[in-house]
């Protein structure tokens, strides 16, 4: 493998993509969970957020033992075979390059999706079919963007997704992806993207979503501030125990960063015009949507 790109939401292959919603098979399945040249502060600030609060950045249901062990076996078999040059197998440790990092493997591990999040940026997140549909039973989730892993925990998928405009139960969407889950196959990789717009860079952010990002149409003090946050989600079924694997990498980049790319303030200001109110709302952009984008297609201040 080449050296690792550089990572954020600015430098990504396809970047454009990010600002539609759609799930597509990874074209290269040998290229799942890539490292780039976040992973150290990332491992770092994962190591630090799992330290000081555990309870917030890690639950598991009692009977996910052997679908942890399945996921981390996976990573650990992954990893090391498709980025020898960041990924070395050492005896019972997988030792990062980069860093001064050694994740311990052992099948006797009281919270192996625990250690396999070590391994990567990535959050981990175990999903298990239900009578009431697909359940978030087990995660490490150390960067959540406005959402908490104790109030969506042990909750079904259109529980979790009532908040997102037109995914709540009962809808067309909520029934897709509930099929869309139902039907994946195990060996096949799926990803899509999604984006949001913060008043910073922090990777976690558990509050409840800011009803209002701006103050009001004319607040240039908070768009100085802007940051666009990025999150790359995959999916794939676990063979053995049949749960479904979902990560998330997070990244986030300053928005002035934006006008670097050639097009891409443009399709994001696009973007912004299309948004409904309740996608506004959501979004927190409620106000704020047109300084942001006349921003973009001004080419900045």
């Amino acid at each position: 493998m080449s050296a690792p790109p550089r990572a954020g939401t600015f430098a990504r292959n396809g970047y454009a993509e990010a600002f539609t919603i759609g799930l597509r098979p990874l074209t290269d399945p040998a290229a799942w969970l890539a490292p780039d040249t976040r992973l150290a502060a990332n491992l770092a600030e994962k190591d630090a957020l799992i330290a000081a609060r555990r309870g917030d950045v890690f639950r598991a249901r009692d009977n996910t033992l052997a679908a942890q062990t399945e996921a981390l076996r996976l990573l650990a078999g992954h990893l090391p075979a498709a980025f020898p040059d960041v990924y070395r197998r050492d005896g019972a440790d997988i030792a990062i390059g980069g860093t001064d990092k050694a994740v311990r493997i052992d099948e006797h591990d009281p919270a192996p999706l625990l250690t396999a999040s070590r391994l990567v940026a990535d959050d981990l997140v175990l999903m298990r079919k239900h009578d009431d549909g697909w359940r978030l039973v087990a995660a490490s989730l150390c960067f959540p963007s406005y959402w908490s892993l104790a109030e969506k925990f042990d909750r079904p998928l259109a529980a979790i997704h009532a908040p997102v405009p037109g995914f709540a139960a009962g809808t067309r969407n909520a029934a897709l992806i509930e099929r869309m889950f139902d039907n994946l196959k195990p060996g096949t990789v799926v990803g899509r993207s999604n984006w949001s717009v913060h008043d910073n860079g922090g990777l976690f952010r558990p509050q409840p979503h800011p009803s209002h990002l701006f103050a009001g149409e004319d607040d240039m003090a908070t768009l100085a501030k802007m940051h666009l946050r990025s999150e790359d989600q995959t999916l794939r079924k676990l063979p053995e125990t049949g749960d479904m694997l979902f990560t998330i990498r997070v990244a986030t980049d300053p928005m002035a960063g934006i006008f670097d790319h050639e097009g891409l303030a443009a399709s994001l200001a696009a973007r912004l015009r299309a948004l409904g109110a309740a996608e506004r709302d959501y979004k927190g952009l409620q106000s704020g949507r047109d300084l942001l984008a006349d921003w973009l297609e001004r080419g900045g201040p």
